[in-house]
């Protein structure tokens, strides 16, 4: 490749920030910062917004061929303008609020939840040079503001005045505190292996090669099972299925939104998935090499391209479960958190230590491996043995 067409491919990876800079260049020095930001946000609010609508249409298709039916395909061309449509449904249905609600915290909640999601993007590079704001403690933060997700669960729960609202915020609050911590201590290995907090380091120390392959560090004993135990968590942080507990509707009925209807409703509808793509995208910043290609003779291809097929890759697999998978009880759910999921993710950080500390051959994946998957069939079959993930038998009524 010669010079020029190295420029070219370069101008195209960084088209979104040059022309960025451009717009904003021509305003006074003061105004430069905070106009650069806003553009920014803008574009973080318009990209994630549309790609929450288009994966609706394709979760409800896609759910809809595996359920043996067709799914939306009355509004525009093959239904997908079905998004449109449940959006003015949305904004023209009538908002009820309960009599003895707390009218201000019963507003709030869903405005917190949207807001909560939105912030984790801040730190996200969704490209080369394409963040919102470089943090040292980018992770932190991220997880910091991964938190306000809890209050406004508790918020929408406790302000409707209903005992189904209560329950369901008390469960969702239960399971979301139980996988935080496995998730949390899952991401500690990259930042062990990445000596940084920052977000923009983690993906920089994974953007080379070795020949043709990438140094992601999915592609290590304690990288794999580290991506396998953040995902199953996030899963779990997401109220995505199998562990959609706290909108169980044949106990619950809609759990701690059920006060809640049109445009309301849909804010913690866009808020969840808002969730989904955020921890997805952090999964893939600290063990799928973020932006950066899969192979070195990719790297033409514009990083922001390869960060966004990497998210609709894991936005397929959470639709692909969803589809799969039945819902577990709560006995099941706790119980896989604290019994499975912490010591797991506990063995993980002593596992990537002795990694680091081995000297580099087929020795170590050897002991890595079998410190991982040894622990991992003792604690499924403890699992097993206390009746907590039994074979599930089914029968006709007589």
């Amino acid at each position: 490749m010669t010079l020029s067409m190295f420029q070219a491919i370069d101008q195209i990876d960084q088209i979104f920030v040059t022309s960025q800079h451009r717009l904003v260049s021509d305003l006074p020095a003061e105004f430069q910062s905070i106009s650069s930001a806003i553009l920014s946000v803008i574009a973080i609010v318009l990209v994630f917004a549309l790609l929450f609508a288009i994966t609706t249409v394709l979760e409800r298709k896609g759910l809809g061929r595996m359920q043996n039916r067709y799914g939306p395909n009355r509004v525009g061309p093959c239904g997908f303008f079905q998004p449109l449509a449940d959006g003015v449904k949305s904004l023209t249905k009538e908002d009820l609020v309960p009599r003895t609600a707390d009218q201000l915290v019963h507003f709030l909640a869903p405005v917190l939840l949207v807001m909560a999601a939105f912030l984790a993007y801040a730190v996200l590079p969704v490209g080369r040079n394409m963040v919102l704001v470089n943090l040292n403690a980018g992770v932190l933060y991220f997880f910091a503001v991964g938190s306000l997700v809890e209050l406004a669960v508790f918020m929408a729960g406790w302000s409707s005045r209903n005992k189904y609202s209560l329950l369901g915020a008390m469960r969702a609050i239960a399971q979301m505190i139980s996988y935080e911590v496995p998730l949390v201590l899952a991401s500690i290995v990259v930042i062990m292996a990445a000596g940084s907090l920052s977000t923009v380091s983690i993906v920089d120390m994974q953007a080379s090669y070795t020949g043709i392959w990438p140094h992601w560090f999915v592609f290590t004993p304690w990288g794999f099972a580290g991506f396998a135990l953040f995902m199953i968590a996030a899963t779990a942080e997401s109220n995505r299925s199998p562990f959609d507990l706290p909108e169980g509707e044949s106990e619950i009925i809609a759990g701690y939104y059920i006060e809640y209807s049109g445009f309301k409703f849909a804010l913690f509808f866009l808020g969840e998935y808002l969730g989904m793509f955020a921890t997805s995208a952090m999964a893939i910043t600290l063990f799928l090499g973020g932006w950066a290609a899969p192979f070195s003779f990719l790297t033409w291809i514009p990083s922001y391209l390869w960060f966004f097929a990497k998210l609709v890759l894991l936005i397929l697999i959470f639709i692909w479960i969803r589809g799969t998978l039945p819902r577990l009880r709560m006995d099941q759910l706790m119980s896989f958190a604290w019994q499975f999921m912490l010591p797991m993710t506990l063995l993980n950080l002593f596992v990537a230590g002795v990694w680091h500390f081995m000297p580099a051959g087929i020795v170590r994946w050897l002991v890595c491996i079998a410190l991982l998957v040894a622990p991992a069939i003792l604690l499924s079959r403890s699992l097993k043995q206390g009746k907590k993930f039994a074979v599930r038998h089914y029968r006709f009524a007589e």
